[in-house]
């Protein structure tokens, strides 16, 4: 997903044929383009309580998070809400979520 400057958040779906079928027990992000802040992230987990706690701060370029474990080690994700701020003056950089069983 492209991610904006002027832009506080964004939520990414899961899209078809990814995610909703399959359950994961890890989640990552990853950035390219641009390093960003991330103030917080939320999973909107299917048939579990959304997650809100997870405080990741800056990712550069490149760069990807540590591992967040899915709640009772394996669930399936439906969406992911992030609050952002892109640093170093770039316009667009790109978030990618991806789940790991």
């Amino acid at each position: 997903q492209t991610i904006k400057a002027t832009d506080p958040s964004v939520r990414i779906t899961a899209e078809d044929g990814k995610w909703k079928k399959e359950d994961v027990k890890d989640v990552r992000l990853s950035v390219e383009g641009a390093d960003v802040q991330i103030n917080k992230v939320i999973l909107h987990w299917n048939n579990r309580p959304d997650e809100t706690e997870w405080n990741v701060g800056t990712v550069k370029a490149g760069g990807q998070t540590a591992a967040k474990s899915a709640p009772g080690h394996e669930g399936t994700l439906g969406a992911v809400t992030i609050n952002y701020k892109i640093l170093g003056g770039a316009p667009t950089a790109k978030v990618k979520v991806w789940g790991y069983d």
